[in-house]
C-alpha cells in the first residue's frame, strides 16, 4: 500500500462527511466561530491519540502476543460493522445534543479517533514497521482533510443538507465494506501461509 492509497483509506474510515452531520447536530447550540475552534482542537488531541496507536499500539500488542493475521481479520470485522452502519444507519448511540463544551469525548474520540480509525493504523504498522513515518504522513495528510472538511462543516452542511451529507456518508460506507472484506481476507491468507 502507498502512502496516498493509506491515506484515502484512513480518510474514508475518519469519515469526515458521516461525522459533519453528528458534529453539527451536537454543537447546533454554539456559535459558528467558537464550534470551529472546538472542532480544530478536537481533531488535534484525535490526531495525537492515532499517532500514540501508530507507535506504542503494535508493541503493546505483541507483548500479549497478537500477531498481524489476527489483527488484519479483528480489523476487517470492525470497519465491516462501522461500514454496515454508515450504509444501514439506526438508532445511534450517540446524545443529539451536549450538556457542556465537549472535550475529548465525543468528537476526539470515538468520531474521529474511532475503533477503526485505531484498527487500520495497527495493521499499517504491524504489515509494515519500517515504513512508520510512511504511515505517519498517511495520518497527518487524512487527518488534515478531514480536519478542514470537519472545521468548515457549517457551510458544507448548509450547502449539501442533512440528506446530501447522508448520501455521501452512505457512498464512503459502501467503499469501507469493500476496503474491510480485503482486509479480512488478507488476513486469512497470511493465516492460511503460515
Amino acid at each position: 500500500m502507498t502512502v496516498i492509497s493509506a491515506a484515502i483509506v484512513l480518510l474514508l474510515i475518519l469519515d469526515p462527511f458521516g461525522n459533519l452531520v453528528t458534529i453539527n447536530t451536537l454543537l447546533s447550540e454554539i456559535p459558528g466561530r467558537k464550534r470551529q475552534r472546538i472542532i480544530l482542537r478536537e481533531a488535534l488531541i484525535a490526531y495525537g491519540i492515532l499517532v500514540a496507536f501508530l507507535f506504542g499500539g503494535n508493541p503493546l500488542l505483541s507483548f500479549f502476543g497478537v500477531d498481524s493475521h489476527t489483527l488484519r481479520i479483528a480489523g476487517g470485522v470492525i470497519l465491516f460493522l462501522i461500514a454496515l452502519g454508515m450504509v444501514f444507519p439506526d438508532r445511534s448511540s450517540m446524545p443529539s445534543t451536549l450538556d457542556a463544551e465537549p472535550f475529548i469525548v465525543p468528537i476526539a474520540m470515538p468520531l474521529i479517533a474511532g475503533p477503526s480509525a485505531i484498527a487500520a493504523l495497527l495493521v499499517l504498522a504491524k504489515s509494515d514497521p519500517h515504513l512508520l513515518l510512511s504511515w505517519l504522513g498517511a495520518l497527518t495528510l487524512a487527518i488534515g482533510i478531514s480536519a478542514f472538511i470537519l472545521w468548515a462543516s457549517p457551510w458544507i452542511f448548509q450547502r449539501l443538507g442533512q440528506r446530501g451529507a447522508l448520501a455521501i456518508e452512505r457512498l464512503m460506507g459502501m467503499l469501507l465494506i469493500i476496503l474491510s472484506i480485503q482486509m479480512m481476507l488478507d488476513g486469512i491468507e497470511q493465516y492460511l501461509q503460515t
